[in-house]
């Protein structure tokens, strides 16, 4: 494995400065490469960018626009619902401390929910006898905290309903159940509307997974607006595994420097295809679509 690395080392990742041997560790680790895999990704190192370019440039000529910000602000909710945000964070303030296990989970889940359908809130809805919802797909199984955000939701229902979204209430707690454990802070602008749609089969096709090659792994990224170096970057906190100690023993340097870097990335991410406006709605119920 050491010669694995040595190899793979030669990646040009970090166009910041994000070490290059972290970024191999966590792409192997996460990715689920074979060997043959990291060996020829060490072999092509000169031309994954520009393939990178490639991919971008092919989503912007099939029309992909991941990307959808225009209408996400900061403080979304100052007139209509005053505090929300400060809400949130209290909330996560006062339970996460008690279950810190929960801010990894909940972290992926708002990563999973931004790739399938956008940023919509949609990985939040249970399924019904007539469809398999997005918590039926298998990466799905692992992730923990639907119970803690529909418990915010209730309580901001009660001080301003159908007001506060379920897609921006998951992106809130993510971000503040990971900073209140000592990780990273970032920007999260409000204003996201929750989806009609959730469905199995998209999540399965949608949702990174272990067995998708380097390329397979540019080009799903590349389709949402990100690029190699959010690639690496969020990888390195979506697995199941991932705890504060366990990123900061692969971190090179300051770990103050990879937060930096990450945060910029999340913010990218809570981004993807967001619905604002009059698109979609607001759930009353996060677990289920408003009838």
């Amino acid at each position: 494995m050491k010669a694995i690395f040595k190899k793979v080392d030669t990646l040009r990742f970090g166009r910041r400065g994000v070490n290059n041997y972290l970024a191999s560790a966590i792409a192997v680790s996460i990715s689920g490469f074979v060997e043959d895999d990291v060996l020829h990704i060490g072999e092509a190192a000169d031309d994954v960018e520009e393939k990178l370019r490639v991919v971008l440039t092919l989503s912007i000529n099939d029309g992909v626009s991941p990307l959808s910000p225009a209408d996400l602000k900061l403080n979304f909710y100052y007139e209509s619902c005053p505090n929300a945000e400060n809400f949130v964070f209290d909330y996560v303030k006062e339970h996460i401390p008690h279950a810190p296990t929960l801010a990894a989970p909940l972290l992926r889940m708002h990563f999973h929910d931004c790739f399938v359908r956008g940023c919509d809130g949609s990985i939040l809805i249970n399924s019904t006898s007539k469809n398999q919802a997005e918590k039926a797909a298998t990466p799905n199984f692992t992730l923990r905290g639907f119970d803690f955000i529909d418990n915010i939701k209730s309580l901001l229902e009660e001080k301003c309903p159908n007001v506060v979204s379920c897609a921006d209430i998951l992106a809130l707690t993510a971000r503040d159940a990971v900073a209140v454990i000592g990780g990273p802070y970032w920007t999260v602008p409000t204003g996201r509307r929750d989806g009609l749609v959730s469905n199995v089969t998209e999540a399965l096709n949608n949702i990174p997974a272990p067995n998708f090659n380097f390329s397979v792994l540019l080009k799903s990224f590349a389709s949402r607006g990100l690029d190699m170096h959010d690639l690496v970057l969020l990888s390195a906190l979506t697995t199941t595994a991932a705890t504060k100690a366990q990123i900061l023993q692969l971190v090179y340097g300051p770990h103050e420097v990879f937060f930096n870097e990450f945060a910029q990335s999340m913010e990218k991410m809570g981004k993807i295809e967001v619905k604002t406006g009059k698109e979609g709605e607001i759930r009353k119920h996060c677990a289920v679509v408003n009838g």
